[in-house]
Parts: C-alpha cells; structure tokens; sequence
C-alpha cells in the first residue's frame, strides 16, 4: 500500500512537473505574425514558430541585434536586473546561432538581422526560494519544490530578417514559467528564473532559425561571442554545481553573460 501510494505520488508530481506554460499574446513586436505553428513535443515551454526553409539555407551572415524590453515588459526589476537579462539572452542566442551562422560584430548590407524582444519577466519571490531550498533539502531526487510566489518566468519574441528587404525568414514565440514542482532551482535573485531560462531561449532560437539540414559547426577563431565572457566557463560551472548541492540555490554570480562596457567618454577640455 505504502509503494501505491508513493507510486502515486511521484506521477503526480511528475505531471505538475510537466505542465506546459500558456502561449503568450502577440506584443507587436515582429514584423510579422503570420505562419505561426505551434511546435509539437514541447513540455515546459510555449513554442510557436515559422521558417522559409528555403530563404534560411541561402544565409550564411548574420548580426545580432541587442536585445531589447517590448513595453511593460519587467516594471518590477531594477534596470540593473534587466539588463542582466537582456545581456543573458544575448549571449545564449550568440552561442546558438554562432554554430550554425557566421555572427557579424556590426550589421552588414548582405547579412540577415536577428532581433528580439522581451515581452515578459516574472520576478522570482527571494523568500520564497529561500523556503522551497529549505524543503527541497529534504526531497531525494532530481525534482524539488517553489513554494507560491517563488517562481518567475519569462517571454521572448525574437525573427530572422532577410538582407536588404527586411523580410521575415523566420520567428519564434517563446515562454516558459518555473513550475512548482520540476527542475527549476530557486534562486535569491529577483531575475533567477529568467536568467536560467535564457539558455533553453538560446537552443530554441538556434533551431527555429537554422535550415533543418545545417549541421552545427566548429566554433569561429576569434570566438564572435566572446565580448560576453568565456563561453566555456568550467570554474563557474563547477563552483554553482558545488553551491547548488550545498544550499540548493541558483547562484547567477557565478556564471552569467559579463556586463557590457561602459561607452567610452570624451575627456574633460584643458583648462584655460
């Protein structure tokens, strides 16, 4: 009976786990809306898409532009925690799309453009996350608890745009809400979710733009996504894997996008 009941229990957990986050509203951020189709298979994410295969396997150069916060997107962040994220999502559809594109430093008049938008970060509850850690402690196993409030979220509108005409090749709706019982660890930071929800953006963007027979490549010398940081980051790795086992938290100090240079200013005039 025991065994039952906690058969039972891990298949429902199992299936809070995999509740799929909702489709979000177009923001009127893309050039287009038209073609989009929801992708099939997805567990946790909302993804909906749209690809000219043929357009895409003519590309070859591509800029990356900054990505940016569509209207009301975050009014509880800090521009701080913003930027981070901004900066985050940056780098995570650098490293994608830099295995399957040539990334450019600077837009080109024969290189495709990738935009995208921010429509949505949930800020994630800090004391929550400090609680959920605390039981989690207790939990064996993979999957932990958010206890409410504790859980963020994100939401990205992102396209491909063709050299020249500016034509839509591609473009990806994409959402994802920490669930209360999965994966996702909790964090003390306000953007915790959102920043360890920038990387699976990353991979989806990789693959909703590239053509679907584009193997990934080797990765440029020098590395175009380096102005981020270190793309392989094995002493932050291992120092989040050994916090996380030891307080069951999501550190994002320890391996995160590098702030962006402060713009050079002009010096102050001689004086007369």
């Amino acid at each position: 009976m025991v065994r039952y009941l906690n058969a039972l229990t891990a298949t429902g957990l199992l299936a809070v786990a995999a509740c799929q986050t909702a489709p979000e509203p177009h923001a009127g951020f893309l050039t287009s809306y038209e073609g989009l189709e929801r992708k099939s298979g997805t567990i946790r994410a909302s993804i909906r898409q749209r690809r000219d295969d043929a357009e895409a396997a003519t590309l070859e150069r591509v800029f990356i532009e900054p990505s940016l916060l569509v209207g009301d997107a975050a009014p509880h962040l800090k521009e701080g925690e913003q930027q981070a994220v901004l900066r985050e999502i940056d780098r995570q559809i650098c490293y994608e799309v830099s295995e399957r594109f040539t990334v450019l430093s600077e837009a080109a008049p024969d290189a495709a453009r990738i935009r995208a938008g921010v429509t949505r970060i949930d800020p994630t509850g800090t004391a929550g996350s400090a609680a959920s850690a605390a039981v989690n402690y207790f939990i064996p196993g993979p999957l932990g608890v958010r206890v409410p409030g504790s859980t963020g979220g994100l939401a990205v509108e992102t396209e491909l745009l063709a050299p020249g005409s500016g034509r839509q090749v591609a473009a990806l709706l994409w959402a994802r809400n920490a669930t209360a019982v999965g994966m996702d660890d909790p964090s003390l930071s306000r953007v915790g979710d959102a920043l360890q929800f920038a990387e699976p953006l990353g991979d989806a963007v990789g693959d909703a733009f590239s053509p679907p027979d584009r193997k990934p490549r080797d990765i440029a010398k020098p590395d175009p996504c380096e102005g981020f940081g270190p793309r392989f980051n094995a002493g932050g790795m291992v120092a989040g894997g050994l916090v996380g086992m030891a307080t069951g938290l999501y550190v994002p100090e320890l391996d995160r996008a590098r702030p962006a240079a402060a713009a050079p200013t002009e010096p102050a005039p001689a004086p007369r």
